[in-house]
């Protein structure tokens, strides 16, 4: 077994473990996932989880002939996801927050940095988020498609260390363990190719969208972000007891670069900045010796026609000492410039929060 240490995980949980009759949720294989993430926030790690079922939850309750279509879906779903949600706020003593989100949500620069704000104060709260897709509105156009990318996703915009993949099976095989019993589990995979994806197989659940092939193209997009991923067996008690003990009981997928690395680079070198803020003495010295976030009270001056979400350089005396995504638009922080943060809201006449950039979305130059 393989050492993981992680300190902010997104476990993903499919259809097939809160549904497995797929017409309503039941608690048979998450009352250990629940106790595994009640037992590593007692030593103080991150989770956020992700979570399909609301199709599967809500079927009994729609008719429906032969396989259900969109709009019939997306009733289920409607109605899925308020069971899906009392179903896991049952195993838990501490609070529980729905996000459910779509892939415009997640490629829009303003959403993307508001999910991100949303997430950080969640943590910050000691609430759990449930992340799902909004399966009541999305079109296909607007989908992710399935949980297991979704949970890529989430883990990119949270910025977690570690992707943690509920299957039915114990991970990635050299051949398919349902019809091979000889079929031999793969430990560890250091770098996803053309031959791990052959490994994959389709679908098998009718209400779930995810097979082996998503749940690779998942540990794809992490690993390429510095996220190491795992793909664990959700229905095993004895995998999260491993989980608790530090070592991996599935399927490792090693990241191929730091996660520090990976943003720096998302950040230093591949956002194209829109315009540049102007910063004191002291604002220079919180964001270089302190690693702090850059507060309103600190800017001089805004310069360019950026948006919320958009990259700015931070200049002091006109050179460049940082890089980072803004939460107000150039207009707004012209207007707040100089200002104690808690005279925002006063100000503006809502609040993105007290920081015009916050210190997780910086890299110093």
């Amino acid at each position: 077994m393989f050492k993981v240490n992680w300190k902010r995980a997104v476990i993903k949980v499919g259809s097939s473990l809160i549904a497995p009759s797929n017409n309503q949720c039941s608690q048979e294989y998450l009352r250990h996932i629940a106790q595994f993430i009640s037992d590593s926030r007692k030593q103080g790690k991150e989770v956020i989880l992700v979570s399909s079922g609301s199709v599967a939850a809500g079927k009994g309750k729609i008719a429906f002939k032969h396989r259900p279509s969109i709009t019939e879906k997306q009733a289920m779903a409607a109605i899925g996801q308020t069971q899906m949600m009392a179903n896991w706020a049952s195993l838990f003593d501490f609070d529980c927050a729905q996000i459910l989100l779509t892939s415009d949500d997640l490629h829009n620069r303003t959403r993307y940095v508001n999910i991100k704000s949303t997430l950080r104060e969640l943590l910050k709260n000691y609430a759990l988020p449930i992340v799902n897709e909004n399966d009541t509105v999305a079109i296909n156009e607007l989908k992710v498609g399935d949980n297991d990318n979704l949970a890529a996703y989430t883990a990119l915009v949270a910025e977690a260390d570690t992707l943690i993949i509920c299957s039915d099976i114990n991970g990635l095989y050299d051949a398919d363990p349902r019809s091979n019993p000889s079929a031999k589990l793969i430990p560890e995979v250091d770098v996803i190719d053309d031959s791990i994806y052959q490994l994959a197989g389709g679908a098998v659940s009718e209400m779930g969208t995810g097979g082996m092939q998503t749940k690779i193209q998942a540990a794809q997009k992490c690993v390429d972000s510095g996220i190491q991923t795992l793909i664990v067996n959700g229905r095993d008690p004895a995998a999260f007891e491993t989980l608790a003990k530090g070592y991996s009981p599935g399927t490792l997928f090693k990241p191929n670069k730091s996660l520090a690395s990976a943003r720096d680079n998302w950040l230093r070198h591949t956002l194209k900045v829109k315009g540049h803020i102007e910063v004191d003495q002291g604002a220079k010295r919180a964001l270089l010796e302190k690693g702090a976030s850059l507060l309103p009270s600190g800017i001089t001056a805004v310069n360019g026609a950026f948006v919320s979400g958009e990259a700015v350089n931070v200049t002091f005396e006109s050179k460049v000492i940082a890089k980072g995504l803004v939460l107000y638009s150039a207009k707004d922080l012209a207007n707040i410039q100089g200002l104690n943060s808690q005279k925002i809201e006063a100000t503006l006449g809502y609040s993105f929060g007290e920081a015009a950039i916050h210190r997780d979305d910086l890299v110093l130059l």
